[in-house]
């Protein structure tokens, strides 16, 4: 039973296909298709830094991509992505600066969103902003739900009356 509730779990805070979560009016499509810039990194190559200012909403197409955080003399290495996978969702939706910072480990290409583009689509269609922050929250579930998963289990002794 505990299995079937688990997975039953994962499966409502899965990610949503990017072509859902954009789906908006065929202005609101254009802007952001006209504005989307493909970026190509080699390994070793540092696509953005911790605390930079977030350019955009990015979308990895291709290859291998770290993400690693440091806090004080910490350097925490993050999950690797993986192609179709949206990065910096809570930067972008907040207008903050990057939480991480992510280096190629081999040759990749990421799609970028830039803010100013999300910022007029958002504007023009304000649900695309709500998919988003939903698609964030099921992120944010995920990552908690992963976590869980992963703790030790921790058996108590029970003594038996002889």
């Amino acid at each position: 039973m505990q299995l079937e509730s688990r997975i039953r779990r994962m499966e409502a805070v899965r990610p949503h296909p990017l072509a859902q979560l954009l789906e908006s009016p065929a202005p609101v499509g254009v802007l952001l298709n006209g504005a989307a810039q493909r970026l190509q990194f080699r390994a070793g190559e540092v696509v953005f830094q911790q605390s930079e200012s977030c350019r955009g909403l990015y979308l990895v197409v291709s290859g291998r991509l770290l993400r690693a955080a440091k806090w004080g003399e910490t350097v925490v290495t993050l999950a690797p992505t993986h192609a179709g996978e949206l990065l910096e969702l809570a930067a972008v939706l907040s207008g903050g600066t990057h939480n991480f910072t992510l280096t190629a480990q081999t040759a990749a290409s990421v799609l970028l969103l830039p803010a100013d583009a999300l910022s007029r689509a958002f504007q023009s269609f304000p649900p695309l902003r709500m998919r988003l922050l939903e698609e964030l929250a099921r992120e944010v579930s995920r990552a908690y739900f992963n976590c869980f998963l992963c703790r030790p289990l921790r058996l108590r002794r029970v003594r038996l009356a002889a």
